[in-house]
């Protein structure tokens, strides 16, 4: 079979693009094809849930909109994300920003108030706001509960939050569970460690496993979206365990395998520990999930339409 070349003509949809990708039939090209109709694929079918895991920069990367739309249409079920994502959602929501466009060496960037993700740039002043928003969003849910999970204290976020653009806000709007197992590694849970210095307040990790394990039988069918690796990617996968792993599943990543890491090893990987059935959907896409996952949101709600 011959590689099919691409053509690109005036005019074409996203739709028409990615079909091109897959009758090319090689490289990445076929792997950004086959996650794009497995997305597509998994929005469509009512019995399948759509568990979006999320590590790395996204959200200061350039993606809040992206999956803030994904919850608010209910095309994600339930998301996985590290605390440093719901930190940045929240920036936002206070008011600050992400920056681009400096460029300044390291040392420069401290003494200026900014510090640096890649290519990405935050002001100390902006984390200056959450800290005071964030310990006042405390204090209210502290009038509720003495302990709570994670899941629950996402959610209690969400409804304080005056943000329509907030992921925490849609998600909490939108019935869409949130999880962070990691949260104490974030400033959030910085804030947190402050605020329990003199509050009563615990939080618990294992109060999440519950409704966790309910939520995974009761899915006929779970497609997991994971966008890098790390804690995030295993906690998604690990909790399928339950029911013999993931029916389907899209990785994006820039890791290698080489090291053993979770983060660079290959979905198929995950059949070893019954984290994914076997016989299971699976693709990895190597490359900067920022480019990618918006490239494939898109090819994939072209092709619903």
């Amino acid at each position: 079979m011959k590689v099919k070349h691409l053509h690109i003509e005036e005019g074409m949809t996203i739709s028409d693009f990615m079909e091109q990708l897959e009758q090319s039939g090689v490289l990445g090209a076929k792997r950004l094809s086959h996650a794009t109709k497995l997305l597509a694929d998994s929005i469509k079918d009512p019995d399948t849930k759509v568990f979006l895991s999320l590590a790395g920069p996204m959200i200061p990367g350039g993606l809040r909109k992206v999956v803030r739309d994904l919850v608010a249409n209910n095309y994600v079920d339930l998301i996985v994300s590290s605390g440093a994502n719901l930190t940045h959602d929240l920036v936002e929501s206070f008011g600050g920003r992400h920056y681009s466009g400096i460029t300044n060496d390291d040392e420069q960037l401290q003494d200026s108030g900014l510090g640096r993700i890649g290519d990405i740039y935050t002001k100390s002043d902006d984390f200056e706001v959450f800290e005071q928003e964030i310990q006042k969003i405390f204090s209210q849910i502290n009038t509720k509960y003495d302990t709570i999970s994670i899941k629950n204290f996402i959610y209690e976020i969400g409804l304080l939050v005056d943000d329509d653009e907030s992921i925490i806000r849609t998600a909490a709007l939108n019935d869409v569970p949130i999880f962070a197992p990691g949260l104490i590694d974030c400033m959030i849970g910085l804030q947190l460690w402050i605020y329990c210095q003199d509050h009563d307040f615990t939080i618990s990790a294992v109060g999440d496993m519950n409704y966790l394990s309910d939520f995974v039988y009761n899915s006929k069918k779970v497609t997991a979206c994971m966008l890098g690796g790390g804690l995030p990617k295993h906690y998604t996968l690990a909790s399928n365990i339950l029911t013999g792993g993931i029916d389907a599943g899209i990785q994006i990543t820039l890791d290698r395998s080489e090291g053993g890491s979770l983060s660079g090893a290959p979905l198929e990987e995950a059949k070893s520990w019954a984290k994914a059935k076997k016989g299971s959907n699976l693709v990895t896409v190597v490359g900067d999930a920022t480019v990618l996952f918006p490239l494939i949101v898109a090819g994939a709600l072209d092709k619903i339409r």
